[in-house]
Protein backbone atom coordinates (compact mmCIF):
# COMPACT_ATOMS: atom_id res chain seq x y z
CA UNK A 1 0.00 0.00 0.00
CA UNK A 2 1.41 3.45 -0.92
CA UNK A 3 2.08 6.18 1.61
CA UNK A 4 -0.79 8.21 0.08
CA UNK A 5 -3.25 5.33 0.61
CA UNK A 6 -2.03 4.92 4.22
CA UNK A 7 -2.63 8.61 4.91
CA UNK A 8 -6.09 8.42 3.30
CA UNK A 9 -7.08 5.37 5.38
CA UNK A 10 -5.86 7.11 8.52
CA UNK A 11 -7.86 10.20 7.60
CA UNK A 12 -11.03 8.19 6.93
CA UNK A 13 -10.53 6.30 10.20
CA UNK A 14 -10.22 9.57 12.11
CA UNK A 15 -13.32 10.96 10.38
CA UNK A 16 -15.25 7.80 11.29
CA UNK A 17 -14.38 8.33 14.95
CA UNK A 18 -15.22 12.03 14.91
CA UNK A 19 -18.64 11.82 13.25
CA UNK A 20 -21.16 13.07 15.87
CA UNK A 21 -23.46 10.04 15.58
CA UNK A 22 -22.98 6.50 16.81
CA UNK A 23 -21.89 4.16 14.01
CA UNK A 24 -21.49 0.36 14.05
CA UNK A 25 -20.23 -1.80 11.16
CA UNK A 26 -21.52 -5.38 10.97
CA UNK A 27 -20.40 -8.16 8.60
CA UNK A 28 -22.55 -10.67 6.73
CA UNK A 29 -22.51 -13.03 9.69
CA UNK A 30 -23.90 -10.31 12.01
CA UNK A 31 -20.62 -9.80 13.90
CA UNK A 32 -19.49 -6.30 14.87
CA UNK A 33 -16.29 -5.37 13.00
CA UNK A 34 -15.98 -1.73 13.93
CA UNK A 35 -17.62 1.04 15.95
CA UNK A 36 -16.77 4.67 16.52
CA UNK A 37 -16.17 6.50 19.78
CA UNK A 38 -19.72 7.82 20.11
CA UNK A 39 -21.05 4.28 19.73
CA UNK A 40 -18.77 3.24 22.62
CA UNK A 41 -20.13 6.10 24.73
CA UNK A 42 -23.73 5.47 23.73
CA UNK A 43 -23.71 1.76 24.60
CA UNK A 44 -21.16 1.96 27.45
CA UNK A 45 -18.60 -0.45 25.94
CA UNK A 46 -14.99 -0.27 24.88
CA UNK A 47 -14.38 -1.33 21.26
CA UNK A 48 -12.47 -4.48 22.21
CA UNK A 49 -15.48 -5.68 24.24
CA UNK A 50 -17.71 -5.69 21.15
CA UNK A 51 -15.49 -6.53 18.19
CA UNK A 52 -16.40 -9.96 16.85
CA UNK A 53 -19.54 -10.25 18.97
CA UNK A 54 -23.01 -10.54 17.39
CA UNK A 55 -24.74 -7.18 16.96
CA UNK A 56 -27.72 -8.62 18.85
CA UNK A 57 -25.79 -7.92 22.08
CA UNK A 58 -26.89 -4.28 21.57
CA UNK A 59 -30.54 -5.28 21.22
CA UNK A 60 -32.91 -5.87 24.20
CA UNK A 61 -33.28 -9.60 24.80
CA UNK A 62 -37.00 -9.70 24.01
CA UNK A 63 -36.26 -8.57 20.44
CA UNK A 64 -33.17 -10.70 19.76
CA UNK A 65 -34.98 -13.70 18.29
CA UNK A 66 -36.42 -11.58 15.46
CA UNK A 67 -33.39 -9.41 14.77
CA UNK A 68 -31.33 -11.90 12.65
CA UNK A 69 -34.31 -12.28 10.32
CA UNK A 70 -34.55 -8.52 9.85
CA UNK A 71 -30.80 -8.36 9.23
CA UNK A 72 -30.88 -11.11 6.60
CA UNK A 73 -33.84 -9.43 4.92
CA UNK A 74 -31.87 -6.22 4.61
CA UNK A 75 -28.90 -8.05 3.12
CA UNK A 76 -31.10 -9.29 0.28
CA UNK A 77 -32.41 -5.75 -0.38
CA UNK A 78 -29.05 -3.99 0.00
CA UNK A 79 -30.51 -0.47 -0.14
CA UNK A 80 -30.11 2.25 2.47
CA UNK A 81 -33.22 2.75 4.58
CA UNK A 82 -34.40 3.44 8.12
CA UNK A 83 -34.69 0.37 10.30
CA UNK A 84 -37.97 -0.53 11.96
CA UNK A 85 -40.04 2.15 10.18
CA UNK A 86 -43.23 2.76 12.13
CA UNK A 87 -41.96 0.90 15.21
CA UNK A 88 -40.36 2.14 18.42
CA UNK A 89 -36.82 0.75 18.60
CA UNK A 90 -34.67 0.36 21.70
CA UNK A 91 -30.96 -0.12 22.31
CA UNK A 92 -29.37 -2.01 25.21
CA UNK A 93 -26.45 -0.56 27.15
CA UNK A 94 -23.78 -2.59 28.87
CA UNK A 95 -25.35 -1.82 32.26
CA UNK A 96 -28.64 -3.38 31.11
CA UNK A 97 -30.54 -0.13 30.69
CA UNK A 98 -32.61 0.44 27.57
CA UNK A 99 -32.99 3.67 25.59
CA UNK A 100 -35.03 4.71 22.54
CA UNK A 101 -33.13 4.79 19.24
CA UNK A 102 -33.56 5.61 15.59
CA UNK A 103 -31.43 3.52 13.23
CA UNK A 104 -30.43 3.99 9.62
CA UNK A 105 -28.79 1.02 7.85
CA UNK A 106 -26.63 1.26 4.75
CA UNK A 107 -24.83 -1.38 2.64
CA UNK A 108 -21.08 -0.75 2.18
CA UNK A 109 -18.45 -2.58 0.14
CA UNK A 110 -15.09 -3.13 1.84
CA UNK A 111 -11.91 -5.04 1.12
CA UNK A 112 -13.24 -7.66 3.55
CA UNK A 113 -16.52 -8.08 1.69
CA UNK A 114 -19.98 -6.45 1.97
CA UNK A 115 -20.82 -4.93 5.33
CA UNK A 116 -23.75 -3.15 6.96
CA UNK A 117 -23.17 0.32 8.39
CA UNK A 118 -25.66 1.21 11.12
CA UNK A 119 -26.12 4.84 12.12
CA UNK A 120 -27.73 5.06 15.58
CA UNK A 121 -29.37 8.13 17.11
CA UNK A 122 -30.04 8.14 20.86
CA UNK A 123 -33.56 9.59 21.23
CA UNK A 124 -33.58 9.69 25.04
CA UNK A 125 -33.38 13.47 25.32
CA UNK A 126 -35.88 14.00 22.51
CA UNK A 127 -38.34 11.57 24.09
CA UNK A 128 -37.96 13.27 27.48
CA UNK A 129 -38.61 16.66 25.88
CA UNK A 130 -41.67 15.29 24.08
CA UNK A 131 -42.91 13.81 27.35
CA UNK A 132 -42.46 17.11 29.19
CA UNK A 133 -44.28 18.99 26.43
CA UNK A 134 -47.09 16.43 26.42
CA UNK A 135 -47.45 16.66 30.21
CA UNK A 136 -47.46 20.47 30.08
CA UNK A 137 -50.12 20.45 27.37
CA UNK A 138 -52.20 17.98 29.31
CA UNK A 139 -51.99 20.14 32.44
CA UNK A 140 -53.08 23.14 30.38
CA UNK A 141 -55.98 21.19 28.89
CA UNK A 142 -57.13 20.08 32.34
CA UNK A 143 -56.92 23.66 33.62
CA UNK A 144 -58.91 25.00 30.66
CA UNK A 145 -61.50 22.25 31.06
CA UNK A 146 -61.93 23.24 34.69
CA UNK A 147 -62.17 26.95 33.82
CA UNK A 148 -64.82 26.39 31.13
CA UNK A 149 -66.70 23.99 33.38
CA UNK A 150 -66.77 26.51 36.24
CA UNK A 151 -67.78 29.39 33.96
CA UNK A 152 -70.64 27.33 32.54
CA UNK A 153 -71.79 26.28 36.02
CA UNK A 154 -71.65 29.85 37.34
CA UNK A 155 -73.78 31.02 34.43
CA UNK A 156 -76.29 28.28 35.18
CA UNK A 157 -76.46 29.52 38.79
CA UNK A 158 -77.19 33.06 37.56
CA UNK A 159 -79.85 31.64 35.24
CA UNK A 160 -81.49 29.86 38.19
CA UNK A 161 -81.38 33.01 40.34
CA UNK A 162 -83.22 34.91 37.61
CA UNK A 163 -85.79 32.09 37.57
CA UNK A 164 -86.39 32.68 41.28
CA UNK A 165 -86.68 36.42 40.69
CA UNK A 166 -89.28 35.90 37.96
CA UNK A 167 -91.49 34.03 40.46
CA UNK A 168 -91.67 37.15 42.63
CA UNK A 169 -92.56 39.58 39.81
CA UNK A 170 -96.05 40.14 38.44
CA UNK A 171 -95.21 42.86 35.88
CA UNK A 172 -95.14 41.07 32.47
CA UNK A 173 -92.70 43.58 31.00
CA UNK A 174 -90.19 42.95 33.77
CA UNK A 175 -90.67 39.20 33.37
CA UNK A 176 -89.92 39.54 29.63
CA UNK A 177 -86.76 41.52 30.38
CA UNK A 178 -85.55 38.87 32.83
CA UNK A 179 -86.32 36.09 30.35
CA UNK A 180 -84.31 37.91 27.70
CA UNK A 181 -81.40 38.19 30.14
CA UNK A 182 -81.69 34.47 30.86
CA UNK A 183 -81.43 33.70 27.15
CA UNK A 184 -78.29 35.81 26.84
CA UNK A 185 -76.70 34.01 29.77
CA UNK A 186 -77.75 30.65 28.36
CA UNK A 187 -76.20 31.55 25.00
CA UNK A 188 -72.81 32.20 26.62
CA UNK A 189 -73.14 29.07 28.75
CA UNK A 190 -73.81 26.96 25.66
CA UNK A 191 -70.64 28.23 23.98
CA UNK A 192 -68.61 27.09 26.97
CA UNK A 193 -70.49 23.78 26.94
CA UNK A 194 -69.59 23.33 23.27
CA UNK A 195 -65.93 23.98 24.10
CA UNK A 196 -66.05 21.60 27.05
CA UNK A 197 -67.53 18.79 24.97
CA UNK A 198 -65.22 19.24 21.98
CA UNK A 199 -61.95 19.60 23.98
CA UNK A 200 -60.93 22.22 21.40
CA UNK A 201 -60.24 25.35 23.37
CA UNK A 202 -59.16 27.44 20.40
CA UNK A 203 -62.21 26.96 18.18
CA UNK A 204 -65.97 26.75 18.73
CA UNK A 205 -67.93 24.55 16.34
CA UNK A 206 -70.57 27.18 15.61
CA UNK A 207 -72.88 24.82 13.77
CA UNK A 208 -73.02 22.57 16.82
CA UNK A 209 -73.62 25.59 19.04
CA UNK A 210 -76.49 26.82 16.85
CA UNK A 211 -77.98 23.33 16.82
CA UNK A 212 -78.28 23.54 20.62
CA UNK A 213 -79.18 27.23 21.01
CA UNK A 214 -81.95 27.66 18.43
CA UNK A 215 -84.25 24.84 19.63
CA UNK A 216 -83.89 26.27 23.15
CA UNK A 217 -84.98 29.70 21.92
CA UNK A 218 -87.94 28.13 20.16
CA UNK A 219 -88.97 26.53 23.44
CA UNK A 220 -88.68 29.91 25.19
CA UNK A 221 -91.23 31.38 22.79
CA UNK A 222 -93.51 28.37 22.60
CA UNK A 223 -96.40 30.32 21.10
CA UNK A 224 -94.61 30.45 17.75
CA UNK A 225 -92.74 27.13 17.78
CA UNK A 226 -95.52 25.38 15.87
CA UNK A 227 -95.66 27.73 12.90
CA UNK A 228 -92.20 29.28 12.60
CA UNK A 229 -89.37 27.18 11.17
CA UNK A 230 -85.67 27.83 11.77
CA UNK A 231 -83.12 26.93 9.11
CA UNK A 232 -79.37 26.85 9.78
CA UNK A 233 -76.48 26.89 7.33
CA UNK A 234 -73.13 27.15 9.10
CA UNK A 235 -70.95 24.92 6.86
CA UNK A 236 -68.96 23.55 9.82
CA UNK A 237 -67.44 26.97 10.52
CA UNK A 238 -65.28 27.14 13.66
CA UNK A 239 -64.63 30.45 15.41
CA UNK A 240 -62.15 31.47 18.12
CA UNK A 241 -63.92 31.92 21.45
CA UNK A 242 -63.35 35.72 21.40
CA UNK A 243 -65.42 35.88 18.22
CA UNK A 244 -67.81 33.03 19.02
CA UNK A 245 -69.27 34.66 22.14
CA UNK A 246 -70.23 37.99 20.44
CA UNK A 247 -71.59 36.10 17.42
CA UNK A 248 -73.58 33.80 19.70
CA UNK A 249 -75.09 36.76 21.53
CA UNK A 250 -75.95 38.47 18.23
CA UNK A 251 -77.74 35.35 17.01
CA UNK A 252 -79.55 35.12 20.35
CA UNK A 253 -80.75 38.74 20.15
CA UNK A 254 -81.87 38.75 16.52
CA UNK A 255 -83.57 35.35 16.58
CA UNK A 256 -85.32 36.23 19.88
CA UNK A 257 -86.44 39.55 18.41
CA UNK A 258 -87.87 37.82 15.33
CA UNK A 259 -89.68 35.23 17.44
CA UNK A 260 -91.19 37.90 19.70
CA UNK A 261 -92.22 40.49 17.10
CA UNK A 262 -92.02 39.05 13.60
CA UNK A 263 -94.86 36.53 13.61
CA UNK A 264 -97.91 37.83 15.50
CA UNK A 265 -101.24 36.07 15.43
CA UNK A 266 -99.77 32.66 14.55
CA UNK A 267 -98.39 34.02 11.31
CA UNK A 268 -96.36 31.36 9.52
CA UNK A 269 -92.83 31.85 8.30
CA UNK A 270 -89.18 30.98 8.69
CA UNK A 271 -86.04 32.33 10.31
CA UNK A 272 -82.75 31.58 8.58
CA UNK A 273 -79.30 31.74 10.18
CA UNK A 274 -76.29 31.52 7.89
CA UNK A 275 -72.57 31.62 8.66
CA UNK A 276 -69.76 31.34 6.15
CA UNK A 277 -66.02 31.90 6.32
CA UNK A 278 -63.78 32.67 3.37
CA UNK A 279 -60.20 31.49 3.01
CA UNK A 280 -58.90 35.02 3.71
CA UNK A 281 -60.49 34.99 7.18
CA UNK A 282 -63.54 37.13 6.37
CA UNK A 283 -66.70 35.93 8.11
CA UNK A 284 -70.32 36.67 7.21
CA UNK A 285 -73.17 36.02 9.64
CA UNK A 286 -76.73 36.61 8.45
CA UNK A 287 -80.04 36.31 10.30
CA UNK A 288 -83.14 36.77 8.18
CA UNK A 289 -86.88 36.18 8.51
CA UNK A 290 -89.96 36.58 6.33
CA UNK A 291 -92.12 37.97 9.13
CA UNK A 292 -93.31 41.53 9.65
CA UNK A 293 -90.95 44.08 8.14
CA UNK A 294 -89.21 46.78 10.15
CA UNK A 295 -91.06 50.12 9.64
CA UNK A 296 -89.11 52.50 7.42
CA UNK A 297 -89.62 55.35 9.88
CA UNK A 298 -88.15 53.45 12.84
CA UNK A 299 -84.71 54.80 13.77
CA UNK A 300 -82.81 51.68 14.81
CA UNK A 301 -79.78 53.67 15.92
CA UNK A 302 -81.70 55.78 18.45
CA UNK A 303 -84.97 54.03 19.16
CA UNK A 304 -83.99 50.39 18.79
CA UNK A 305 -84.59 47.90 21.56
CA UNK A 306 -81.94 46.96 24.10
CA UNK A 307 -81.32 43.85 22.01
CA UNK A 308 -80.60 45.86 18.86
CA UNK A 309 -78.36 48.23 20.81
CA UNK A 310 -76.49 45.20 22.11
CA UNK A 311 -76.12 43.87 18.53
CA UNK A 312 -74.58 47.17 17.42
CA UNK A 313 -72.24 47.20 20.44
CA UNK A 314 -71.10 43.63 19.70
CA UNK A 315 -70.56 44.53 16.04
CA UNK A 316 -68.17 47.28 17.10
CA UNK A 317 -66.45 44.84 19.45
CA UNK A 318 -65.83 42.55 16.46
CA UNK A 319 -64.65 45.56 14.42
CA UNK A 320 -67.22 44.56 11.85
CA UNK A 321 -70.02 46.11 9.81
CA UNK A 322 -73.76 45.53 10.16
CA UNK A 323 -76.07 45.80 7.17
CA UNK A 324 -79.83 45.91 7.80
CA UNK A 325 -82.47 45.07 5.21
CA UNK A 326 -85.90 45.99 6.59
CA UNK A 327 -88.10 43.79 4.39
CA UNK A 328 -88.41 41.03 1.75
CA UNK A 329 -86.94 39.48 3.87
CA UNK A 330 -85.88 41.29 7.01
CA UNK A 331 -82.16 40.54 7.18
CA UNK A 332 -79.24 41.51 9.40
CA UNK A 333 -75.83 40.79 7.87
CA UNK A 334 -72.70 41.05 10.01
CA UNK A 335 -69.29 40.98 8.32
CA UNK A 336 -65.96 40.93 10.13
CA UNK A 337 -62.45 39.64 9.67
CA UNK A 338 -60.67 37.28 12.03
CA UNK A 339 -57.36 38.78 10.93
CA UNK A 340 -58.17 42.25 12.23
CA UNK A 341 -58.21 41.33 15.89
CA UNK A 342 -55.15 40.53 17.99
Amino acid sequence: MTQQHIRLDEYLGQAFDRIPVAMVVVNQQGAITRLNRLAETTFGYQSEELLGRPVEVLVPERYRHAHPGYRRGFQTEATARPMGAGRDLSGLRKDGSEFPVEIGINPVETGEGPMILSVILDLSERKQSERRIHEALREKELLLEEVHHRVKNNMQVIHSLLDLQVLKISDPDLVTMLRDSQNRIRSMSMIHQTLYQSHDFAQVDFQQFLGELLPTLMDSYGMVSGHVAIEVSANNVKLPINEAIPCGLIVNELVSNALKHGFPGHRRGAIRVGLQQETNGNVELSISNDGIEIPSDQNLERNGSLGLQLVQLLTRQLQGTLEIQRANPTCFTLRFSLGRRA
